[in-house]
C-alpha cells in the first residue's frame, strides 16, 4: 500500500510531539520533512536517527516554512499538518489555503491523537496566549500540592533549541543542570523558579520517556505549558489562565480557544492591572463558551528587591521575550514596576540594539520601549549583553523570570522584579485542588 507523504509544520515542539506519538513507527505515513518557523537557527538541520525511528534511518530534514509551497510540489506531499501554537485564526486558515492550494490535505490534529495517558494524577496549566502568566500559576498549584504532602513533579512543554539528539529527556534539580544542558535564555525561564523552590522539572523532545522517567518520583505530575498550546498528556484538571490585559484574544488565537473551552478552571489574571470591563469581557466569554468551567479571579502582583533605587532614574527594562515576541505584547512587568516605583524616563533600547536583537524589533514592532530577552544562541546572548551596555541608562530592571546577571555581564546596576498568583475571593486554586486530589 503506498504511504501517505506528510509535511509538519512547526517551531520545535509541538511538531516534534505529534511526529512521536503519531507518525514514528506508523506504516502509513512517510513524513518527509518538518517545516519550521518562529525559532531562531531551528531549520536547515535534521530531526535526528535516534528520534525518528526504524522507519527514518537518516532522520527527517528540516526546512523553513517558507518554502512549504516548494516542498508539497517536490515530495507530491498528501498531507499537510499545522503543529505550533499561538497564533490567529486568520493565519491558521492563511496556512491551510497554501497548502490547499498546492494539492495537499490540511491536518489539525486534536487531544485524543496526541495525547498520552499517565499512570499518575497530571494536572495540566495552559493558557489562551503566551504570557498570560502560566508559570506563576504553575509555581502556584506545586506549592499547593506540596503542602499536602505529595511528591510534585513539573513536565514543561518542549523548548529543544540545541542538538536534538542530546535532549531527549533532560531533568532539571540544580542550576549545574542548566549548564549540562547548556540552556538557553528562554529555557533557564521556565526552570530556574522551579529549580529556586526546591522542586523538579523535566523536558526535553521525547515525551513519552520523560513521563516514564517522571512517574518514577511523582504522586502527582503538573504538565507545565508553553505559549497556548495544547497539553500533551490528558490531564485530571486542566487550569487554563486567561489575560484581561488582551480581552477577546481568548477566541482569536490557536490553539487557546481550544484550551479555553476545555478548560476545568479558568484563572482571569492580572485584575489588579486589567480594566473592569475587561475583565467582565472574559468571564461573559466563559459563561458562553465554557459554562462549567470554575472561574478563579487572580492577581500577579510585582515585587522588585531594593525598589527604592528605581525611583528618578533612567532606567532599561528587559522583558521576558516570548511574551513580547510571538505573545504580542509591548510591556511586562519590568514596565509596570518601572512606573510604579517612579523611574525618571525609560530609556528605549531601539537605537542600541545590535545584530538579531535589532532584527527582532524589526519582526515584532509592536514594542519600542522595552527590550525583549532574547538568548536562542551563545552569540545572540552576547547581542543582548552589548545591547544593554550601550543604553545610557543608569539601571536595569531585570522583569525576566530570572536573573540575567547569572548568563551576562552589565555594566550598570540592576534590580530584579518577581511576581507571584496571588488568587482573589474564593473559590481559590487551595480549595479546587484539595477538593479533586484529597487534601484535608
Amino acid at each position: 500500500m503506498e504511504k501517505t507523504k506528510v509535511i509538519i509544520m512547526g517551531a520545535a515542539g509541538r511538531d516534534f510531539h505529534n511526529f512521536n506519538v503519531f507518525f514514528r513507527d506508523n506504516e502509513k505515513y512517510e513524513v518527509v520533512a518538518f517545516t519550521a518557523t518562529q525559532i531562531p537557527n531551528i531549520e536547515g538541520r535534521t530531526y535526528p536517527a535516534v528520534l525518528a525511528g526504524k522507519l527514518y534511518p537518516n532522520g527527517i530534514p528540516i526546512y523553513p516554512e517558507s518554502e512549504l509551497k516548494n516542498l508539497i510540489k517536490k515530495y507530491k506531499v498528501d498531507r499537510v499538518v499545522f503543529a505550533y501554537s499561538d497564533t490567529p485564526h486568520e493565519y491558521v486558515m492563511h496556512k491551510a489555503s497554501e497548502a490547499l492550494s498546492a494539492g495537499a490535505d490540511f491536518w489539525l490534529m486534536g487531544p485524543n491523537t496526541t495525547m498520552l495517558k499517565s499512570k499518575v494524577p497530571v494536572i495540566s496549566v495552559c493558557a489562551v496566549r503566551t504570557g498570560c502568566g502560566k508559570s506563576q500559576t504553575t509555581r502556584r498549584v506545586v506549592k499547593i500540592l506540596r503542602d499536602m504532602g505529595k511528591r510534585v513533579v513539573s513536565i514543561r512543554h518542549p523548548m529543544p533549541y540545541g542538538n536534538l539528539a542530546e535532549q531527549i529527556s533532560e531533568r532539571f534539580a540544580t542550576y549545574e543542570d542548566l549548564d549540562k544542558y547548556h540552556c538557553t535564555i528562554e529555557e533557564r525561564e521556565e526552570y530556574e523558579p522551579h529549580i529556586d523552590l526546591g522542586a523538579v522539572i523535566y523536558a526535553g523532545v521525547d515525551y513519552e520517556k520523560i513521563l516514564r522517567e517522571a512517574e518514577k518520583e511523582a504522586d502527582i505530575i503538573i504538565w507545565d505549558g508553553g505559549n497556548n498550546d495544547l497539553p500533551f498528556y490528558y490531564s485530571d484538571l486542566k487550569i487554563v489562565v486567561a489575560d484581561p490585559l488582551r480581552p477577546g484574544h481568548e477566541t482569536k488565537y490557536h490553539p487557546g480557544e481550544t484550551n479555553f473551552r476545555m478548560a476545568d478552571v479558568i484563572v482571569i489574571n492580572k485584575e489588579d492591572t486589567a480594566k473592569f470591563e475587561d475583565v467582565e469581557e472574559i468571564r461573559k466569554s466563559a459563561r458562553e463558551l465554557n459554562p462549567n468551567a470554575v472561574i478563579v479571579d487572580a492577581a500577579s502582583p510585582v515585587y522588585v528587591d531594593n525598589g527604592e533605587m528605581i525611583k528618578g532614574k533612567r532606567v532599561v527594562v528587559v522583558e521576558d521575550g516570548p511574551t513580547l515576541t510571538h505573545g504580542g505584547m509591548n510591556y511586562g512587568a519590568g514596565y509596570v514596576a518601572a512606573r510604579k516605583w517612579g523611574a525618571k524616563e525609560i530609556v528605549s533600547p531601539y537605537d542600541y540594539a545590535v545584530g538579531s536583537i535589532k532584527d527582532t524589533y524589526e519582526k515584532y514592532k509592536q514594542t519600542r520601549e522595552v527590550l525583549p530577552a532574547m538568548g536562542y544562541s551563545e552569540k545572540q546572548i552576547k547581542e543582548l549583553e552589548e545591547t544593554i551596555n550601550k543604553i545610557p541608562a543608569d539601571l536595569v530592571i531585570i522583569g525576566t523570570p530570572i536573573d540575567l546577571r547569572r548568563v551576562i555581564k552589565l555594566n550598570k546596576p540592576a534590580v530584579r522584579v518577581k511576581y507571584e498568583l496571588e488568587e482573589i475571593g474564593k473559590p481559590d486554586l487551595d480549595d479546587i485542588i484539595k477538593e479533586r486530589f484529597g487534601g484535608k
